[in-house]
């Protein structure tokens, strides 16, 4: 069994986007590939085959090799909820919250668990591809490190490192990279990735003979910027400070950016939509008064963020788009500040509380520690509609007995309220559904739903595997994942 780890020089370099690119190329020569990342942080979150959840980085890799997502595949998540606690999950489950204070502790200990299921991958394949997490530069973290050379060097994988052009600076990255860390780290790994090139790669011929030079490491390829990932969801909440080009003529669906907004690739299949204009407002800035649809997101600190959203503001130009007829969207998190109340009598997010919801829906939501998280199907707004479940807490009330959706089950999901403008649900992924979409739009005077959210992310990773396999070296990353360490 072979296995290779891509570690990047920071975050946001391309890690990601390259090993799904890597397991598409490989999985399209006919081996079966699986992907691995030990650790992540991210509030982007998919429910898998086995009924646990992963980061949606890895859901989409996994998607990559054409296999189902399984909790092996991303055995450590740190959902944050607060600026120095995090909810921690382990192999797909929630086992309780970690702090700023117990974190270096408690990762170290999670090693062999890690290692478990890694394990259990690697005897089921023919290659793993694994991703790092941030940058192994980062050695004030390399005490008890599970996600980059902690791993590499316990579990014994190849490493090739990424820079990323764009930002600048990648000669020192790259060669500062292996000037900070020990030797025994940087004989882990094997060579480097260029990314996100832009231009003709023979202007940067020097500087990649340079890196070669000064690391000692040799070179992969240089990676242009892939296009074709711009069409694949995003974990990394970085994309969101990415400003949306205008397009005049579109009707406007609005989401503002929470602080502890999660899975806001929920909202990505709205962009296939040529008749409307996906907004994500950030903070500072007020709901655009000429919107059709405000969208409230999920949010990992739901009584949290709702006073964010109140601070900003927010709530107000809410009102205001309700009173003028506007649709009202809420998806887990969202929908749960719809309503009524909040209460968290446990403090699961927090300290104890309960607030006012915005009242737009008759529900009320008390948080629990039992999670829920299950993939679902049903039929919504007169439509088939599949997507999955994620969230703690109960919601119930009269509202709920207009539900958003009847469940394959014979169970309710959501709520819609009389007039039918404000719609509540707690289903994850329901946008991808291109009859979903055509039916919601409707309610706005927009024809929609024309292009299939699925066949167009598989199509983009044909693409970005297609791209990968003629700028890099395929064979060589091979040789040295067959090589070991």
């Amino acid at each position: 069994m072979a296995a290779l780890m891509l570690q990047g020089t920071g975050s946001d370099v391309g890690k990601s986007v390259l090993v799904a690119a890597l397991c598409r190329a490989l999985t399209n020569r006919g081996l079966r590939v699986l992907p691995f990342k030990p650790q992540n942080m991210s509030n982007n979150a998919a429910v898998t085959i086995d009924g646990g959840e992963i980061g949606r980085a890895q859901a989409l890799q996994a998607i990559a090799c054409r296999v189902e997502p399984h909790s092996d595949m991303n055995p450590v998540l740190l959902k944050p909820q607060a600026d120095r606690t995090s909810q921690l999950i382990v192999h797909g489950r929630v086992r309780g919250t970690l702090g700023s204070g117990n974190f270096r502790e408690a990762r170290g200990a999670l090693m062999a668990e890690v290692l478990e299921s890694y394990e259990r991958l690697r005897t089921t394949c023919d290659i793993v591809v694994v991703e790092g997490a941030g940058s192994p530069a980062e050695i004030n973290l390399r005490a008890g490190d599970i996600a980059n050379m902690g791993f590499a060097r316990t579990a014994g994988v190849p490493v090739v490192l990424i820079g990323d052009i764009d930002r600048g600076g990648v000669i020192a990255s790259l060669v500062g990279t292996r000037a900070v860390i020990d030797d025994e780290d940087a004989a882990m790994i094997r060579g480097f990735l260029i990314n996100k090139f832009r231009g003709d790669p023979a202007l940067f011929a020097d500087g990649y003979r340079d890196i070669e030079r000064l690391s000692g490491w040799r070179g992969f390829g240089v990676v242009p910027w892939l296009k074709a990932a711009a069409r694949l969801p995003s974990e990394d909440a970085v994309i969101l400070e990415r400003p949306a080009d205008p397009h005049e003529g579109r009707r406007i669906i609005a989401c503002p950016i929470l602080p502890r907004i999660s899975n806001f690739d929920d909202l990505d299949p709205l962009k296939l939509e040529p008749g409307v204009e996906l907004v994500m407002v950030p903070p500072g800035q007020p709901i655009p008064a000429e919107a059709a649809i405000v969208v409230l997101p999920g949010s990992k600190a739901t009584i949290a963020d709702l006073a964010a959203l109140r601070a900003e503001g927010w709530d107000i130009d809410i009102r205001a788009h309700h009173r003028r007829g506007g649709l009202v969207v809420g998806l887990c998190g969202g929908y749960q500040m719809l309503g009524r109340r909040i209460a968290d009598p446990l403090g699961i997010e927090g300290a104890p509380a309960e607030v006012d919801g915005l009242g737009l829906l008759d529900v009320d939501t008390i948080l629990s520690p039992a999670k829920t998280l299950r993939k679902v199907r049903g039929e919504a707004l007169g439509t088939a509609v599949e997507g999955y479940e994620m969230h703690m807490g109960e919601t119930v009330g009269g509202g709920t007995a207009r539900p958003f959706a009847v469940l394959e089950d014979g169970s309710h999901d959501g709520a819609i309220d009389a007039r039918g403008d404000v719609i509540g649900s707690y289903l994850h992924g329901l946008f991808a559904s291109a009859d979903l979409r055509r039916a919601l739009l409707a309610r706005v005077g927009v024809a929609g739903g024309g292009r299939d959210y699925r066949a167009d992310v598989d199509a983009a990773l044909d693409d970005i595997a297609a791209d990968l396999s003629v700028h890099a070296d395929i064979d060589g990353l091979l040789r040295i994942a067959e090589a070991g360490a």
